[in-house]
């Protein structure tokens, strides 16, 4: 199975004795049937993978609604510091957890909540009503975009290969090491950084480069999902794959919600 950039992934086995199947549950022409498997887990499906990331999508919609609507924003940064160490251990752990993944909603949940609390009532200061405008556009832009690169891998106007899933690992690695630094500098000139989250052009190019490189992480999602299934590994796998894409569609909504922000702070 190629690998992911999405290091959600990592854990996926390389197959699992079962008959195959591509293109999110369309048997593969010319595909051989593998030989009967050793365990009786089930194989995985198109339809474990739609239930399990529905799911996990419902109770972070959950979560962000109930976090904006009640204006507990201070709980973002915690949210966001244990959604973090859940990350960390649903990736490393070899087998998935269902109740991480679900904790892991939460987290995240209660951490979008927060931070479109903040940025939309900073909105509503310069223009009123224009922060939940904003966060409306966000959602729709990150929905958009998600169901575009489906079309995308769909169509496979855009072919997942072992080059392009190197070329989009690299690039994320070096935008996650930029994030770190300014991070870290932030501490010592006064919140700016290195200017990538300011708010000026190198914030909004910045933003881009993320919200693309979110849109083409998707693509190789779709296609290590797509391998999962046509290798047959067991269906419990579905809650990672559902993860993976929650922790994608997570960075996307913020990148997005931040260049928004961008463009209506003045």
């Amino acid at each position: 199975m190629r690998s992911s950039s999405n290091p959600a992934f990592r854990n996926l086995p390389t197959g699992g004795g079962y008959g195959g199947y591509a293109g999110f549950g369309q048997p593969e022409a010319g595909y051989q049937q593998a030989p009967p498997p050793l365990t009786s887990e089930r194989p995985m499906t198109i339809d474990d993978v739609v239930t399990k990331t529905a799911i996990t999508l419902g109770v972070v919609a959950a979560g962000a609604v109930t976090t904006f609507v009640t204006g507990l924003y201070f709980l973002a940064f915690p949210a966001a510091i244990i959604g973090l160490v859940l990350a960390l251990i649903i990736m490393f752990k070899r087998n998935p957890s269902p109740p991480l993944v679900i904790a892991y909603a939460v987290a995240e949940g209660i951490f979008l909540g927060g931070i479109s609390y903040i940025i939309g009532r900073a909105l509503d200061n310069v223009v009123p009503g224009n922060g939940i405008a904003v966060i409306g556009q966000a959602v729709i832009g990150t929905l958009g975009v998600f169901l575009g690169m489906l079309v995308v891998y769909k169509t496979g106007a855009i072919r997942v290969t072992p080059k392009f899933t190197k070329w989009i690992t690299g690039a994320i690695i070096g935008v996650g090491v930029l994030m770190l630094f300014n991070f870290v500098l932030s501490f010592f000139n006064g919140g700016g950084g290195i200017g990538i989250r300011s708010g000026g052009t190198i914030a909004i190019i910045f933003s881009l480069v993320c919200i693309g490189l979110a849109a083409f992480s998707f693509l190789i999602d779709f296609d290590a999902a797509d391998q999962a299934i046509r290798a047959g590994v067991p269906a419990k796998f579905a809650w990672q794959i559902a993860f993976g894409l929650t922790v994608t569609l997570v960075w996307l909504y913020t990148e997005i919600l931040r260049l928004l922000s961008y463009f209506n702070s003045d």
